[in-house]
């Protein structure tokens, strides 16, 4: 099984590129990074976990930035969102960055699709709430266009754009529906959610990896019906707490990769806690 990490990395905590570079040596297969482009100070949306917002959602470094550094100082390490903000985005302009990105770090790129919690957050992008699940499968239908081999035009709900020149394209090549890089949609078990994966994604992402057990025969079910070869669909466990008895459980499910959590912390602590995780590698 391979071993990725998140992490909140922010103006506080060990760097990118020190992260990266002590990943690769220890044999870890992946760094996978989130997004939070701000969050409002007058917010009435409650932090999904409980509690008081955690210090490091606000001062979260920009994902393709951090990720770009990794992989500049890296070979063999894979590189991901966890997750980009789909909705947040113009899709022209990620659409690029992603194609970039994968270019240059030779495909080592997986996109994490997710739909956010925020309201507010949201909001300041003119993002409907209702809405935004809808918009971000047209804005990754857009962004399929632009990464088309062909120049391919697109009229959607949200958005169009015109057949266009439009390079680098990302390495992986088209596969069934797909265009782009290896793509997983995060988020919790759901109908809705179980669409999006099968209508766009490789597979999905389980944030914390609870209830598989009851959920991956439905997901399986929806991705069968969408016409979606069986051997294709990949599950990733994300910001998992990981023990031997946890991941064993994730191999007999046919689970080939985890992202365990590291702290949002300094040089010293998240290199501790690599060594602690190294004993699963």
């Amino acid at each position: 099984m391979r071993i990725a990490v998140t992490i909140f990395l922010t103006d506080e905590t060990i760097t990118p590129v020190r992260l990266a570079r002590e990943l690769e040596a220890r044999g870890f297969a992946g760094l996978y990074l989130p997004e939070h482009t701000h969050i409002p100070v007058e917010r009435t949306t409650p932090y999904p976990a409980g509690g008081d917002l955690p210090r490091e959602y606000g001062r979260t470094l920009d994902p393709f930035v951090g990720l770009g550094q990794a992989a500049a100082v890296t070979e063999r390490l894979g590189l991901g969102t966890g997750i980009t903000l789909v909705a947040q985005h113009d899709p022209i302009g990620l659409a690029k960055q992603i194609a970039t990105l994968d270019h240059l770090s030779g495909g080592r790129f997986t996109l994490g699709v997710g739909f956010g919690w925020n309201v507010e957050e949201a909001a300041d992008h003119g993002v409907a709430w209702r809405t935004r699940r809808e918009l971000t499968q047209d804005r990754m239908a857009l962004m399929r266009a632009l990464w088309a081999d062909e120049p391919t035009s697109y009229e959607g709900e949200f958005g169009s754009v015109r057949a266009s020149s439009a390079y680098p394209k990302p390495v992986q090549k088209p596969r069934g529906p797909l265009a782009g890089p290896r793509t997983l949609v995060g988020g919790a078990a759901g109908p809705k959610l179980f669409a999006h994966v099968a209508a766009y994604a490789d597979g999905w992402m389980p944030i914390g990896g609870r209830g598989l057990t009851e959920s991956l025969p439905v997901l399986r079910g929806v991705w069968a019906d969408a016409g979606r070869d069986p051997a294709a669909l990949q599950v990733v466990p994300y910001a998992v707490f990981p023990s031997a008895g946890k991941l064993a459980h994730y191999a007999e499910l046919g689970v080939e990769e985890v992202v365990v959590q590291l702290p949002p912390a300094g040089e010293a602590e998240v290199l501790g806690a690599l060594d602690a995780y190294a004993r699963y590698l």
